[in-house]
């Protein structure tokens, strides 16, 4: 080796042994980083694991809400046909009675089926209107009841795992009106 090569080579070493704690700093400073860029690629993919996993149950418990829906329109079809009967009296044919009955059995029966299936029906009559629930299709004076109470429900609320399906279509109670207007003259 010549003399330049061996003077070039003591030149090149010389700032690694002139400053090994500042070389120790920088390199503790860059596994600093590489840690903390570490820890946080874990914690999104952590957070990407949540997040697929619940959008994965929610479409597995959802996916089936368009078929509920319709099915419950299906339930509350059959319940209006039930209605729509004679009422019950002694001397009804045997025909009538038995019909009425075969029908109410398939009620019950597809009823169950529904929630085992978790699709389940709230009649709202008597409760407070929500209108997270409920649809008001009409108010109606009451002295009986508080304003703002289910008076009658058209329809029921259906629900799909506690999520809303169908909301009951209700009459709702308002106050009734104070006597007649005040007459305001206007002659005066």
């Amino acid at each position: 080796m010549t003399e330049e090569q061996n003077n070039e080579t003591v030149q090149q070493d010389e700032p690694l042994l002139e400053a090994p704690d500042q070389r120790i700093a920088t390199l503790e400073q860059e596994l600093q980083e590489m840690r903390d860029k570490w820890m946080r690629a874990e914690a999104e993919m952590a957070n990407l694991r949540a997040r697929t996993k619940r959008e994965v149950e929610e479409a597995r418990l959802y996916a089936v809400q368009k078929f509920a829906r319709d099915v419950a329109e299906a339930a509350e079809n059959l319940k209006r046909g039930i209605d729509s009967l004679p009422r019950r009296a002694e001397d009804e044919p045997e025909i009538i009675t038995k019909m009425r009955e075969g029908f109410e059995g398939i009620e019950r029966s597809f009823i169950a089926l529904l929630e085992r299936n978790n699709i389940t029906r709230q009649d709202p009559t008597g409760a407070p209107f929500d209108a997270n629930f409920h649809q008001a299709m009409a108010e109606q004076e009451s002295a009986e009841h508080p304003p703002g109470t289910v008076l009658q429900a058209w329809s029921q609320t259906w629900q799909l795992n506690g999520r809303l399906l169908r909301p009951a279509m209700v009459v709702v109670s308002k106050a009734p009106a104070q006597g007649p207007a005040p007459h305001i003259d206007e002659t005066a």
